[in-house]
């Protein structure tokens, strides 16, 4: 195994011998240089693992370069050591993206302590993080063998999210491929709790988690009498739990987090059924009938999702809110710029409401274009490109103005997202919908085993263009594949990302309750 090397530049190294020799003792190389001007030329003709810059020396100072070290060698850790501890020198080095800041004299042990700390942080993470899921991995595997409720399924949810994002940052693969195993395993899991138990929640017949239809009520409504300034409702399409956790600490520089909770998606957890339900406070066959201009059936051409914002007027109403509101639906860049400019006109309203499409549409992309399946070729990816796009996104400026302007704002979703692998054969006619993770139609021809069905559709109040219409859903990651030109299609459609389905990573979904931190 090759030697960590050091190079130590200060104008008295001579004096720093016995701090050498005990790093040596220690098993490291210790290069020396008694200028700055030495430690840049030594940093360009050979690689270090970390520098120490002494901050005072004659001719080139350590904090000169220290400057052209980071410039040239980003990657590289600085030390910096100094006799001062005057604070603009401080602010100095550490604007230039210091690794660590020592005061003299310095003992060995503290030059030590610094290293393990830079260079050995990743691994002593790595294993910490290891060891803690292999003891964490038994109770999740003695929760999945209990008969979970519908709370304790979004608690074991949340929990493998953030084992899911821990180990990320891990480059231990044979971790991360137990915890996806056990996803999996969970995921199969809570596709048979859901058959189990979907049509009584939606008839009533036992005590229901918070749904599509009831979320406004429960989560948003309460929340209108917190402040006299605007609530901001923004709905974004699409938005998976984990990748809301990936872009938190972006909006925690800003917003207080009140509120951390998952609710459930009807199904289909689709855009059509999940988000017009959402706004109407309905379910999809009580929008149909109460609202008939309002609801498009699936195999009209017409855009599904036209009237959200008539829905929601119409839910304030049964609920005795005579208020102000407003509407906004952004589906590209350009849309989102205009939003943005417009913004101050919304102070004037009691709530307003921003639907954000485009992780949907980055969803759709990743399995429609080719770059965008290299970029998202799995869930780490796939949460690293939503969080690339959110930061920079006319979404992420619509948020900071809200808390600049000291309002409150609620972030959720109409469905999530489930990576998919297995293809599960079926037969239909012409008329059957091409949704990948659920099908409805009249002459359907499936294995029973294979899916959650639902000869019935009133029985979950959706609706039913004639009496022979059934629908199907995938579970877990399945998704629907025909006979006809099947290796083709399966090959083409195999690890992307659908929704539609039964899946934790669809059905379990954030509503997060923020303050402005001003």
């Amino acid at each position: 195994m090759e030697r960590t090397t050091i190079l130590w530049a200060d104008d008295e190294i001579d004096l720093l011998k016995p701090h050498i020799m005990f790093l040596e003792q220690k098993g490291y190389e210790v290069v020396t240089a008694n200028s700055g001007s030495d430690a840049i030329d030594l940093v360009r003709e050979r690689h270090f693992d970390i520098v120490f810059l002494d901050e005072q020396m004659p001719g080139v100072s350590g904090i000169e370069a220290l400057e052209v070290i980071k410039r040239e060698y980003p990657n590289l850790p600085v030390v910096m050591i100094t006799k001062s501890e005057e604070e603009t020198i401080m602010e100095s080095a550490i604007g230039s993206d210091i690794a660590d800041y020592l005061i003299k004299p310095v003992n060995p042990n503290q030059i030590l302590l610094s290293l393990k700390r830079n260079l050995e942080h990743r691994q002593l993470r790595d294993e910490k993080s290891t060891m803690n899921y292999q003891q964490e991995f038994r109770n999740i595997a003695m929760e999945l063998g209990g008969n979970l409720n519908c709370d304790e399924w979004i608690s074991l949810y949340k929990k493998l999210v953030r084992w899911e994002l821990e180990l990320q940052k891990s480059t231990d693969e044979g971790i991360k491929q137990i915890l996806a195993d056990q996803k999996q395993e969970a995921d199969a899991l809570f596709t048979r709790f859901v058959e189990r138990n979907y049509v009584d929640w939606i008839q009533g017949k036992v005590e229901k988690p918070v749904m599509s239809h009831t979320l406004v009520r429960e989560k948003v409504l309460p929340r209108l009498d917190d402040s006299d300034r605007p609530l901001f409702f923004v709905v974004i399409d699409n938005l998976r739990y984990d990748q809301w956790k990936a872009i938190q600490p972006l909006l925690e520089n800003y917003f207080r987090v009140d509120a951390d909770d998952v609710y459930y998606s009807i199904l289909p957890t689709s855009t059509q059924y999940a988000r017009n339900s959402l706004f109407a406070g309905l379910m999809p066959l009580e929008i149909r009938r109460r609202f008939p201009n309002w609801w498009v059936d699936e195999e009209d051409e017409r855009t599904k999702n036209q009237f959200e914002g008539e829905l929601f007027g119409e839910q304030l109403k049964r609920f005795g809110k005579n208020i102000k509101y407003s509407y906004n639906k952004v589906l590209n860049l350009q849309a989102g710029k205009k939003l943005y400019e417009q913004m101050s006109n919304l102070m004037q309203n009691k709530i307003n409401i921003i639907v954000y499409n485009f992780v949907d549409m980055l969803s759709h992309a990743r399995t429609e274009m080719e770059i965008i399946r290299e970029l998202a070729d799995d869930e780490e990816a796939y949460r690293s490109l939503m969080y690339s796009w959110f930061e920079h996104s006319s979404l992420f400026d619509m948020m900071r103005f809200i808390a600049e302007k000291g309002c409150s704002m609620v972030i959720t979703t109409d469905h999530g997202s489930a990576y998919v692998k297995n293809p599960v054969k079926i037969l239909g006619d012409r008329e059957v919908n091409t949704n990948l993770r659920y099908k409805y139609g009249k002459n359907l021809k499936y294995n029973p085993k294979e899916v959650f069905e639902v000869k019935d559709p009133e029985k979950i109040y959706l609706p039913r263009p004639n009496l022979s219409t059934a629908y199907v859903f995938a579970g877990s990651g399945d998704f629907f594949a025909y006979p006809n030109n099947y290796n083709y299609y399966v090959n083409y459609y195999r690890n992307t990302f659908q929704h539609g389905g039964i899946s934790m990573s669809e059905m379990l979904i954030p509503v997060i309750s923020l303050s402005s931190k001003r």
